[in-house]
């Protein structure tokens, strides 16, 4: 009898990726609409995840001229730092679930991402600070998406327009950019994109706009579909950023977690971009992007 994994192998990347979606994108759906604290609950254990693969990708030593993946260098290199920044993120997201002020939940931040270079830096010296840099990037977004879901108007409608726009951005992105190919976007950074494949994201970020727009019968759909094509861009920018981590640290995924993406940091890479962009633009106008 062929073990899963085995079932698993013999599958193209297209066909992981939909099955992990299949699965992940019910339980993600189910989370907002419950609400507090399961979602909360489930943001936390995620910012975890990406807290321990970001640690496991710092903990390498590459020569960037070197093409040769990095090898990985003993747990205790990275163990204790990474520790610092996964309860860093696990706590920062479960104190601001649960009612805690921000400058609690600023005070862990900031004490967790300074703890964790401190402790690093008997291994990594200079590099030490990309575990500080790390316990912000993965801690300040589930943060953000925490407050998204909080608004009791807006915030479920918001958080659904959100993650509609970013599996828009990737799944628009990957198919036109395999399909019709042509100019390297940034080939230095990420080889595999292209200038029709960030046509394609943000084509599939307008159309969510758009199709946002008429649902909530928005008073003005226009503003919310350049808003969406906007934050297609901004989609894309988050993944090329992430694609620059890994190429640096000479990995091409951060963990296996997730059939056909890799790690949680791999599949949310443009997701962590898009709810920060989302939460400043919400605290410039005073109230959720949806009210506009």
């Amino acid at each position: 009898m062929a073990q899963p994994a085995d079932r698993l192998a013999g599958l193209s990347n297209l066909q992981k990726r939909t099955l992990s979606a299949a699965v992940l994108l019910p339980l993600v759906v189910v989370e907002v609409l419950l609400g507090h604290p399961y979602f909360d609950l489930l943001v936390a254990v995620f910012a975890g995840v990406m807290a321990w693969e970001w640690s496991r990708v710092c903990a390498r030593r590459r020569n960037p001229a070197d093409a040769a993946p990095a090898a990985r260098l003993a747990p205790e290199a990275w163990l204790a730092p990474g520790a610092v920044s996964i309860l860093t993120a696990l706590g920062a997201v479960l104190a601001a679930g649960f009612g805690q002020g921000s400058l609690v939940v600023g005070a862990i931040v900031a004490g967790g991402s300074v703890l964790s270079g401190v402790l690093a830096l008997a291994h990594h010296r200079a590099r030490a600070v990309w575990f500080a840099v790390g316990t912000v990037y993965v801690t300040l977004p589930a943060l953000a998406l925490v407050e998204i879901r909080a608004d009791p108007q807006y915030g479920e409608a918001t958080l659904f327009w959100t993650i509609a726009m970013v599996v828009a951005a990737d799944t628009g992105g990957y198919l036109v950019g395999r399909t019709v190919g042509g100019p390297k976007l940034a080939p230095r950074i990420s080889p595999n994109k292209t200038w029709s494949g960030l046509g394609g994201a943000v084509t599939g970020t307008v159309i969510i706009g758009l199709l946002t727009g008429f649902m909530l019968n928005h008073t003005n759909v226009l503003t919310l579909t350049l808003v969406s094509a906007g934050l297609g861009l901004i989609e894309q920018g988050g993944d090329l950023v992430e694609s620059a981590f890994k190429r640096h640290f000479g990995v091409k995924d951060t963990s296996q977690i997730i059939p056909g993406h890799g790690g949680v940091l791999d599949r949310v890479d443009g997701l962590l971009a898009v709810v920060l962009a989302v939460v400043i633009m919400n605290e410039w106008a005073g109230g959720s992007v949806l009210a506009w």
